[in-house]
C-alpha cells in the first residue's frame, strides 16, 4: 500500500468506532486471510467498508460461532484491510484481507442485524528492531518456511528477515501454534518478548 493510500485508509477508521467479524483465527499485521462471507450482516458490512474506504476488526471467538448468533470476541485483534474480492462459484462473496494495526476493544455493542460494533484504542507499534543474535536462528527457519511453502512473502525483502517484529508475527502464524498460543503473541507489545515466546513454544510442537 502506498503512503498516501495508507494515510487515507487511517483517516477513515480514526473515528475509533470498528465493526468486529470475530473469527477461529489469528490475524496478524501484514498477515493475509481468505474469507467467505454470506451472512447479511458481514455483507452489509463489506458494502459500508466499501464505501466508506476503511476495514473491520479481526478478533479471536472466545466463546460461540462464526455463524449464528452473535460470538464474544477477544478484547484485542487486528484491522482488516480488503484487498481483493471475488464471487465464488457458489455465489459467496470471497474476500482476501490484510492485517494492518493491532487494537484493544474498549466496549461493543450489537447492532439489529447482529454485527458487532466496537469502540476501540488504536495500539502504538514499535519502531522497527533488528533481531538479536540469540534469535539469529528463528530468521534462517523463516527463510526457510518461506522458500519451502512459497505464498504472499515468497519475494520478501531481506531487510524484513532481520526485523524481530516482522519475523514473530510471521513465525506466530505460520507455525501450527494453538489459536490460544498465537492470541497471546499478538497481544505481546515488546518484539523481542514474542520471539522468546516462540522459542519455548517451539519444543512443543508437533515432528511431522
Amino acid at each position: 500500500m502506498s503512503d498516501a493510500r495508507r494515510a487515507a485508509y487511517t483517516a477513515a477508521v480514526s473515528d475509533n468506532e470498528l465493526p468486529l467479524f470475530p473469527l477461529r483465527s489469528v490475524l496478524f499485521p501484514d498477515g493475509e486471510l481468505r474469507l467467505r462471507v454470506f451472512e447479511a450482516r458481514y455483507l452489509d458490512m463489506v458494502r459500508q467498508c466499501g464505501r466508506q474506504g476503511g476495514g473491520f476488526g479481526v478478533c479471536l471467538i472466545l466463546d460461540g460461532d462464526e455463524v449464528g448468533a452473535p460470538a464474544l470476541p477477544a478484547a484485542f485483534g487486528t484491522l482488516a484491510a480488503i484487498v481483493d474480492f471475488s464471487a465464488d462459484a457458489d455465489g459467496l462473496l470471497g474476500l482476501v484481507v490484510r492485517g494492518r494495526r493491532r487494537f484493544r476493544v474498549r466496549r461493543t455493542r450489537v447492532r439489529d442485524n447482529g454485527l458487532i460494533v466496537a469502540d476501540v484504542d488504536w495500539h502504538a507499534e514499535p519502531p522497527p528492531q533488528r533481531l538479536r543474535p540469540e534469535h539469529g536462528l528463528l530468521g534462517i527457519l523463516l527463510q526457510r518456511l518461506v522458500q519451502r511453502f512459497g505464498g504472499v512473502f515468497s519475494s520478501a525483502e531481506q531487510r524484513l528477515f532481520d526485523d524481530a517484529g516482522w519475523v514473530g508475527f510471521r513465525l506466530a502464524e505460520m507455525l501450527p501454534f494453538s489459536n490460544p498460543q498465537r492470541q497471546e503473541m499478538l497481544q505481546c507489545a515488546d518484539p523481542n518478548a514474542r520471539l522468546d515466546q516462540i522459542v519455548r513454544c517451539l519444543p512443543q510442537l508437533p515432528v511431522a
